[in-house]
Parts: C-alpha cells; sequence; structure tokens
C-alpha cells in the first residue's frame, strides 16, 4: 500500500510538472497568436501534457480529471488537426480550461470532493468548443460510408471458428531520458490494457546490469496486446514518451483455421520440382524462383497475442556503440533526487549549527594568542572556506525558482481581470530567478493583494484608457531578479497612477492624517500600507475592506523584506518587494554601539566612512549632516536609537556606515567601532519572544554571546516619518 501512495505521490508531482508545462505553452500561443502566427509544435507540447495528465488520473481511477482532460484534450486535437483555428478568444478559454484542470489536481491530491455541477459546467462548456457540433459544411462521412460484403463461398469446417480480434507484439526498449523526465512505463501500460487484454514480459540487458552507471536502464519491455483497435491508438499512448525509447509495433496476423493437411501429399521443401504458390495476378514466372519482393515472408511458429523476437538491424543501421550510448545520456537532462523536505530543513540547521561552532572555534584561537601564518591558523582558514562552502551548497538545494509562483499568480490575474471586467495582459520575466522555498511560500498571499489592486484600482475601464490615447488592454508586468546580494520582485501596471489627492483625502477623514499635515508624495503613497486604510468606496469582492496592502506590509516584514512604491500619474504604478535570499544565513559587519555589539546586513551598507570634524554639521538641535561629495547626507546614531547611550557618536570619534533606502535615499548610520565582517546564523525574534523595533532577528557569536542584526530598512523608515530630509544639496 505505501509503494501505492509513493507512486500517487509521484504522479501529482509530474502533474505540477505537465501544468507547467501548460501555461508555458499557452503563453507562447498567446505571443505567436498575438504576432499572426499558428505554433504547432506548440500545440502537441500542450496536447501531451494534457494527454499525460488523463492518462495517469485513469490509472488512479481520479475520474473528475480523467472527464475533464479528455474533453481538453479533443478540442486540443482538434486545432493541432486544423480543424479550428486557434484565435484569441479560443485561447482566452484554453487558458481558462487550464486553470480548472490545476485545481482538480490540487482537489485530487489533497483528496478532496469535486463539485459534480461545477465540473459538469466547465466540462460542457470545454465541449461547446468543439467544431464537430453544429457544423453544417462538412460531411460526415462515417455515415456515408457503407461497406459492402464479399462472400467467397467458404466457411470453416465445422467446430472451427473463423479469424478473431487482430494483435499487437510491441517492443519497449527506455533510454536514460525517459527516467531522467520523469516518466514511468507502469502507466503506459496501465492506459495500454484499457485498449484490450495485455501480457507483459520484462526483459533483462544483462550486460547494461553489469555495467556500474547507476543511470543505464536494465529494464526492457515485450508486450503482447489482443485488441480490436489500430495501431494509431497504440502511438497516441506512447506518444509523449515515444521520443525517449525505441518503440516497435507489429501487427499479429489472425491465426488460420486449423486444417487437416494430412490429405495433402505435397513435395518437402528439399525436393526438384517445387515451387510455391505465387498470386495468379502477379508478374512471376512460375518456373523461375521467387525473388525477395514477391515472396511470402516464412510462418513463425508464434501463437496468437504472443511477443514475437525483435526483428535484427538492417545491415545499414549499425547499433550504436557503447560509448555513443553513454554521451548521449549525458547530453540528455540533469539527473534529480527527490528528497524529504522536514529532511532539507534539518540539514540547513545543522549547517547553522556548524556556522556556529566554527565562529567559536576562530574567537577561541583568536583569544589564544595564536599568529599568523602558523599550521594552526591555516587549518583554520581553510575549516572557514570548507563550512562556507558547505553552507552555499545546502543554501542551494533550498532554493526554487519563481516560476510556479509566477503561474499561479497568472491565474489570479485572470479570475480577477474577469470579476473586475477588464481586458488584462500579463506578462512575466525572470521566472527563473531563485529564492528560499520559504519566502515562495509567504509570497502567495502579498502578491495576491498587490495584483488585484493592480487591477482593481491601477487599470482604468477600455472607455477610460481609449479616451487618454492608451489601448484599451491594460497590462499588468510580474518580475524578478537579484539585485545586490538580495531578490528583488516587482509588479508594475499601466494604468492611471496613484491618485494622491484621493488617497490624503481619504487618510484624512478615516483620521488616520490630521488635517493641516502637509506630507510629500512618497508619504502619501506609504499610507496605502496603513491598517484600515480603502478608498473603495464600496466593499466588493476585490477590495474595499482595508487589509490588503496592510497584509502585504507586515507579511513582508516578518520575512525580513521591505515595500515601496513608485507612482507616475497617467503612466502607472510599481510596487517593488525587496527580500534576502534566504531566511539562515547571512554576511554581515559585526559592530561596537556604546559597548553593545550589533551586526548590520552587508548587503545594506554601500560604503564605510571614517569622517573628519570638519565634514560633520548639524541641520537642527537632534539631526547631524556630513558633507559627503557635496551632497548632505543625515546621520542616525544607532546608539541613541536603541537607547544605548545619549553622547553623539560622533562626539566619540565613531564610524559611519552608508546605507541607502528603497526610494535611492542616503543616509549614514554612527557606530563606535567595526569589529570584523563574518557570516551569522539567523535567529527569529518573533516565533520566540516578539517583535523589537528596529530589529531584524539575533544571532550567536563565536563567544556564545547574543547579537542583534539591525533593521536598517525600518530605521531608514523611521526617520522618514519624522521628517528627515533623506538627501539634498549642501546649503552655502
Amino acid at each position: 500500500m505505501s509503494s501505492l501512495n509513493e507512486i500517487r505521490q509521484m504522479f501529482f508531482v509530474e502533474c505540477e510538472e505537465q501544468l507547467e508545462q501548460l501555461t508555458d505553452g499557452l503563453d507562447t500561443l498567446q505571443e505567436a497568436v498575438s504576432d499572426g502566427e499558428q505554433d504547432s509544435e506548440t500545440v502537441n507540447t500542450i496536447f501531451r501534457a494534457v494527454h499525460s495528465i488523463k492518462g495517469g488520473a485513469a490509472s488512479f481511477s481520479l475520474d473528475a480529471i480523467t472527464r475533464f482532460a479528455h474533453i481538453f484534450e479533443t478540442i486540443l486535437d482538434e486545432v493541432r488537426g486544423n480543424q479550428q483555428e486557434l484565435t484569441p478568444d479560443l485561447l482566452r478559454e484554453f487558458y481558462g480550461a487550464s486553470d480548472y484542470l490545476a485545481e482538480l489536481v490540487a482537489q485530487g491530491a489533497e483528496g478532496e470532493e469535486t463539485d459534480e455541477a461545477v465540473l459538469d459546467e466547465r466540462t460542457e462548456r470545454i465541449a461547446a468548443l468543439s467544431a464537430a457540433d453544429g457544423d453544417e459544411g462538412e460531411t460526415d462521412f462515417s455515415e456515408a460510408f457503407v461497406p459492402v460484403s464479399l462472400d467467397f463461398g467458404f466457411e470453416p469446417p465445422e467446430g472451427v471458428e473463423g479469424p478473431q480480434s487482430t494483435g499487437f507484439s510491441i517492443r519497449f526498449v527506455p533510454t536514460p531520458e525517459l527516467y531522467a523526465n520523469g516518466h514511468e512505463p507502469l502507466h503506459l501500460f496501465r492506459e495500454l490494457e484499457t485498449l484490450g487484454s495485455l501480457t507483459v514480459e520484462a526483459v533483462l540487458d544483462e550486460a547494461a546490469a553489469d555495467e556500474a552507471d547507476p543511470a543505464t536502464p536494465h529494464l526492457s519491455w515485450s508486450l503482447a496486446l489482443e485488441a480490436d483497435c489500430d495501431e494509431g491508438q497504440i502511438r497516441e499512448i506512447f506518444e509523449f514518451a515515444e521520443p525517449y525509447a525505441e518503440l516497435e509495433i507489429m501487427a499479429l496476423e489472425p491465426a488460420a483455421p486449423a486444417f487437416d493437411l494430412s490429405a495433402f501429399e505435397a513435395p518437402s521443401d528439399d525436393e526438384e520440382g517445387f515451387v510455391p504458390f505465387s498470386d495468379p495476378g502477379s508478374d512471376a514466372d512460375l518456373g523461375a524462383e521467387p525473388s525477395a519482393e514477391t515472396s511470402s515472408p516464412p510462418i513463425a511458429d508464434t501463437p496468437p497475442g504472443a511477443a514475437e523476437p525483435a526483428a535484427e538491424p538492417a545491415p545499414d543501421a549499425p547499433k550504436p556503440a557503447p560509448e555513443e550510448k553513454k554521451s548521449a545520456a549525458k547530453a540528455g537532462p540533469k539527473a534529480t533526487v527527490r528528497v524529504d523536505l522536514d529532511l532539507v530543513d534539518d540539514l540547513i540547521n545543522t549547517v547553522g549549527e556548524l556556522v556556529i561552532t566554527q565562529s567559536v572555534v576562530t574567537q577561541s584561537i583568536q583569544e589564544a594568542g595564536v599568529q599568523k601564518g602558523t599550521r594552526l591558523a591555516a587549518s583554520l582558514e581553510e575549516f572557514r572556506n570548507l563550512t562556507r562552502h558547505i553552507q552555499e551548497g545546502v543554501m542551494a538545494i533550498r532554493a526554487q525558482s519563481v516560476k510556479p509562483l509566477f503561474q499561479r499568480m497568472g491565474r489570479i490575474v485572470r479570475e480577477t481581470a474577469q470579476i473586475a471586467g477588464k481586458d488584462v495582459r500579463f506578462v512575466t520575466t525572470g521566472e527563473d530567478t531563485e529564492v528560499d522555498r520559504t519566502v515562495i511560500e509567504r509570497l502567495v498571499d502579498p502578491l495576491t493583494h498587490i495584483l488585484r489592486n493592480a487591477i482593481d484600482h491601477g487599470l482604468e475601464t477600455a472607455e477610460t484608457r481609449i479616451a487618454a490615447g492608451k489601448e484599451p488592454q491594460g497590462t499588468v508586468t510580474l518580475s524578478a531578479a537579484h539585485r545586490s546580494g538580495r531578490v528583488v520582485i516587482e509588479v508594475a501596471d499601466n494604468g492611471g497612477g496613484i491618485n494622491r489627492e484621493k488617497v490624503l483625502a481619504s487618510a484624512i477623514s478615516k483620521g488616520l492624517v490630521a488635517e493641516n499635515a502637509v506630507l510629500g508624495p512618497a508619504e502619501i503613497d506609504r499610507l496605502l500600507f496603513t491598517p484600515g486604510f480603502s478608498t473603495a468606496s464600496a466593499v466588493t469582492s476585490l477590495s474595499g475592506r482595508g487589509v490588503g496592502m496592510d497584509v502585504v506590509n507586515s507579511e513582508i516584514k516578518r520575512l525580513g523584506g521591505r515595500v515601496s512604491i513608485l507612482s507616475t500619474p497617467g503612466q502607472g504604478s510599481t510596487i517593488s518587494i525587496s527580500l534576502p535570499l534566504t531566511l539562515a544565513v547571512l554576511d554581515g559587519m559585526v559592530v561596537d554601539v556604546a559597548g553593545e555589539t550589533l551586526v548590520v546586513p552587508i548587503s545594506s551598507i554601500a560604503e564605510t566612512i571614517r569622517p573628519q570634524r570638519s565634514q560633520i554639521e548639524w541641520a537642527d538641535r537632534r539631526t547631524q549632516m556630513i558633507n559627503l561629495r557635496n551632497i548632505a547626507v543625515p546621520i542616525i546614531d544607532l546608539g541613541q536609537v536603541f537607547g544605548y547611550s545619549d553622547v553623539p557618536a560622533m562626539d566619540r570619534d565613531g564610524v559611519l556606515l552608508l546605507v541607502e533606502d528603497d526610494q535611492g535615499a542616503q543616509r549614514a548610520l554612527a557606530v563606535d567601532s567595526i569589529h570584523d565582517q563574518r557570516q551569522v546564523v539567523i535567529k527569529s525574534l518573533e516565533s520566540n519572544y516578539g517583535h523589537v523595533p528596529c530589529v531584524a532577528a539575533a544571532t550567536i557569536l563565536g563567544d556564545g554571546r547574543i547579537a542583534l542584526i539591525v533593521d536598517v530598512d525600518e530605521i531608514n523608515h523611521r526617520a522618514a516619518a519624522v521628517g528627515t530630509v533623506a538627501s539634498k544639496e549642501v546649503l552655502a
């Protein structure tokens, strides 16, 4: 039972891959249709994906998936057979069918019951797209054709039945690429068994079994199928696997009646004068030996339905050498191993403890006074490099591309656009960007809220867009990229931008801002993240409750990230999410602030400065500025932020760390001194203690002490909230 459950789980994993191919194919077709082209190869790829899902679902008696996928692939087959033209409307229906198929797969994976009414409605909707229904311009040749029976006056002897249904002998030899792509021969054989009676015989390749390469397949299969079908139906089952295997299908002739031939005294084969029978209508000379073209093949002593021996290869088509097979295998897809995620998490935690231990050893050796250049110091440096290499390798195991997340957001966009009644084009870039898997899972809700707001509030109606000189179809772009050791995910729309007057008026009416408040554009934009804020005049299924962007802001902060908004009236808005690549380990700069040790993330630091007294000026009684390349940069004293000291750091001959906020504005963090740069293990405070203002997390140092990791983004935002000017020209 456990092995069956494992196979079932593997099927749903393969379904995710097939659904990914399906979505990719639809996106490719959308571009082709926009350019007025027809991409038949992509249609074939989509068809194979749906067919694979249907075949696997039938093996596990997932009737809802099988039923819907069968209708879906029927319409796709009409498109690839040029019975239908792929239009934007038809492609839109394909997107909807893809979304519902993904929903059925998710329900099957969770063991949930399918709503039969919805299934019937969606099945009828996709079935109505068939060109065979209601098309009066086509002739049904199946009804016009009437077969003619010919009676030759022959009847088999009594007790002997006439020829029965035909059969096929199938030889299936997989290559390493078949398994590398996640295919399972068992699913093919189960689908083949639906056609008729199937006999399967496994053939062991002893030569391959002796090889040390575990990727080389050791088994091939000889199958005998007794079924009333044609070869095309068999090849359709093997269609998606045939490029990765050697497939031979041979039709077996029906067994001839068992006549008693003892009454016939024909000369033996070696007797002279024996002439084989030939067709009277042929050009063969009865007195000459039959040629290879006219002679009949010898009849094998193989019972009907049994597997025939494999045909010998043609002389001009020699088998590839073993070296060629190995090189071909190497050229295929990379082999992968599926590992339980809990094991990966445990390994990551262990590596984190290893990093801490390495830091403790380093601290202890330094306190012992070991000089550089000694054997112990060299071994310690090698130990440090190996630890970092292991840590990076483990992080790479946990990393995952954002492509599945982006495809899931595509369904959200289509559903939201349908509800809002807007024509939306969804564009994605940077889908191969890799992020920690935990980060991806927790991005679903924030991105859902952002995309819904972009469509509901950002994009105008088609009439408004046309009046403004825009295309009636709006565009929403979702992108991801690595920048300065972080991952940046952006949602951009080409709508009307943020109506700042309306936002400010709504905030004043809700008591979120004083009536006489004077706010800049960036400060007004930040009001969108205030709890309870909303500009919607009525509560709908998409907006109006004032919880959307607040959820975004709080969730991104829990991930150690930040959110920023850039909006241009009449042109659109862009919401950027900046996140750490991993939630386990980071590179930090260990600093001293009034006798306390803090860690500042390296990714937040642009420059370190040892200022001169002549560069420091007072902007007011609370704020110091530094003249940095003719730019006045405000100084933020970390000792005063955390309450460690009342004396400004610049009066203590401190060091400045130049940082930038999400708007590109610069600030200088003042510390007393810099200890060193090291890799630290992140320990969450929120899950163990609670939220601490201006603190992102904590870590354990080499001497066993706990140090706080500074939240540079929150410090910058707090400074902006109290009216600190980020960067301005130095006053004369």
